[in-house]
């Protein structure tokens, strides 16, 4: 697949700390662009899946005017993390050379908080519309994943959406699933003109923009044992997981839509 679309390449040179709120151990890291990143490993947690996720996630946001950190393609060279005392980062780094992801990091920014911030409909039914599509389950009040920077709110952490491909079995069924646990979603109750933000984000998501995001996924994040399955075959199911679900998007918002009513 080509695309036009581009990620830019680092190579990770200093690992800073551990992020240990994240579930998945992500770290504060520098690349030798001398710029700081929270840097996503392929040897943690749901592995590769979970960049994937967040890489398709984080690129949809972004398509959709959203805001989101840079993300990055970040290589870690095999000798990287040889010399870390912390036997349990150091398996993690092991586990991890080629290549990851990684968000430029916002520095400064602070975690949004519900209870002192509040989001007016349009932006808040957007990001409803968003985790409704990409069945994100991980944009709730104990974990919002947005941020406060320079007065904007910013997306982050997309690594727990498309759960279906944790399976991968009758995709298609997970493509047209009303996704009930939007219930939960922190924006929720702000989130009035859901239907409104169906159309212009139904233009806006073109068969075309989306095979560009999902070419995107590096080769090597494809290579999956479980399954007998090429890379690009990989690709265009999550291809056409995508298509099916933008194509049945009224499902997911009236189910988006019922569950806001009783909240409110």
């Amino acid at each position: 697949m080509k695309t036009n679309l581009n990620l830019r390449t680092v190579n990770v040179t200093r690992y800073i700390t551990p992020l240990r709120e994240g579930g998945s151990l992500p770290a504060l890291a520098e690349a030798d662009d001398d710029f700081k990143y929270v840097l996503k490993f392929k040897g943690a947690g749901h592995g590769v899946k979970a960049l994937i996720a967040e890489l398709i996630g984080g690129e949809i946001a972004r398509a959709l005017g959203l805001k989101m950190p840079e993300l990055v393609y970040a290589n870690l060279d095999e000798a990287f993390g040889r010399t870390e005392a912390d036997e349990e980062i150091q398996d993690l780094l092991q586990g991890s050379q080629g290549m990851n992801l990684a968000l430029h990091f916002l520095s400064g920014a602070i975690n949004f908080d519900p209870v002192v911030k509040t989001v007016e409909p349009a932006l808040a039914s957007q990001i409803v519309w968003l985790d409704a599509f990409i069945t994100n389950v991980d944009r709730t009040f104990r974990n919002t994943n947005m941020l406060l920077w320079k007065k904007e709110l910013w997306l982050i952490d997309h690594g727990a959406c498309l759960y279906f491909h944790h399976s991968w079995s009758n995709w298609e069924k997970h493509a047209q699933s009303p996704f009930a646990l939007i219930k939960d979603h922190v924006l929720l109750p702000q989130a009035a003109l859901l239907k409104e933000t169906d159309v212009l984000f139904k233009e806006l998501l073109t068969p075309e923009l989306l095979l560009e995001i999902v070419a995107l996924i590096p080769d090597e994040w494809l290579q999956w044992e479980e399954v007998e399955a090429t890379t690009e075959e990989l690709r265009n199911v999550y291809l056409q997981f995508l298509l099916t679900r933008l194509n049945h998007s009224e499902i997911f918002i009236k189910e988006a839509q019922n569950a806001r009513e009783k909240l409110i």
